[in-house]
C-alpha cells in the first residue's frame, strides 16, 4: 500500500491497479503496529524544521509491528564521498537520457533523488519576493535576509537548507492558448515555450545526522547506516 501527498501521483497509481491513498506523512490514517515494513524514500528532507523531521520518523516507527523494519533515504549534503562523485554530480554536464528525466520526486538506480534543471529565473523569483515584501511595508527594511539559497542544479551543496528549482515540463497548453516565448540563442527566430520554473525546499542531511535522529527515538533499533549515491539511508527496528 502506498501513500502521497499528491492526488494527481496517488491517481497514477491507481491507474496502474496499485493500491494508494492521499495522506500527510505526520499523521498516516493506519491502525497502530500493523505494518511488516515501511519504506520512506525522499521526503522527509522536505519537512523545513528538525522537529518535524523526527515527528515523520516517529509516525513510521508508530506503523511498525514489533520487530518490523523501516527503510529511509534522504538526500546528503556530502555528493562527493570518498573520492566518488554521486550519480546526481556525474550527470552535470548532461547525461543520454537528459530528455527522459521523470519530473517526480523519484529515485535513480537504487534511490538518488532527481534534482531539475537550473534557470535564469531562479534567483529572480527570490528578489521578486523580497521586493515585494519590501512594498508592503512601505519600503522598510527587513532586519534579515531571510531568502534561502536557490541550488544550481547538479552542483555540490553549499547550504543544508535551500530551494531546488524545479522545471515543469511537457506542457498540456492547446496551441491556440498564448504562451511564454523566448528566443533561441544565436539569433534564431526560432521561438520556445517557456516551462513553469517552481522552487521545493529541501534539508539535505550531513554525515551521521539521520542516524543520529533516529536514535533519538527509542522505539527503534538503528540496524544499518549507509551512504547510496548522494543519499544517507538508515534500517530501523520496532523494538
Amino acid at each position: 500500500v502506498g501513500c502521497d501527498r499528491s492526488k494527481n501521483l496517488v491517481d497514477i497509481c491507481g491507474e496502474k491497479h496499485f493500491q494508494a491513498f492521499v495522506c500527510d506523512a505526520l499523521s498516516v490514517p493506519i491502525r497502530s503496529g500493523s505494518c511488516d515494513a515501511c519504506i520512506s524514500i525522499a521526503v522527509i528532507h522536505h519537512f523545513s524544521t528538525a522537529e518535524r523531521r523526527l515527528a515523520t520518523i516517529r509516525e513510521l516507527a508508530r506503523l511498525l509491528r514489533p520487530g518490523g523494519t523501516a527503510l529511509i533515504y534522504v538526500w546528503a549534503m556530502e555528493q562527493e564521498y570518498k573520492n566518488q562523485k554521486s550519480k546526481y554530480l556525474k550527470e552535470k554536464n548532461g547525461s543520454k537520457n537528459k530528455d527522459e528525466e521523470m519530473n517526480t520526486d523519484t529515485a535513480q538506480r537504487p534511490f538518488s533523488d532527481q534534482g531539475p534543471d537550473n534557470s535564469s529565473h531562479d534567483s529572480a523569483w527570490s528578489d521578486q519576493l523580497l521586493n515585494d515584501l519590501k512594498d508592503e511595508s512601505c519600503g522598510a527594511k527587513p532586519v534579515a535576509d531571510f531568502r534561502l539559497p536557490v541550488h544550481t542544479n547538479r552542483t555540490s551543496f553549499h547550504s543544508q537548507d535551500l530551494l531546488v528549482p524545479w522545471h515543469l515540463k511537457g506542457g498540456t497548453k492547446k496551441k491556440k492558448e498564448s504562451v511564454d516565448t523566448v528566443v533561441v540563442p544565436g539569433g534564431s527566430k526560432e521561438l520556445q515555450e517557456l516551462s513553469p520554473v517552481f522552487h521545493r525546499y529541501y534539508h539535505v542531511f550531513s554525515e551521521g545526522e539521520l542516524e543520529a535522529v533516529c536514535r533519538s527515538l527509542d522505539c527503534v533499533r538503528v540496524q544499518k547506516s549507509y551512504y547510496d549515491q548522494g543519499n544517507w539511508c538508515v534500517i530501523l527496528e520496532k523494538l
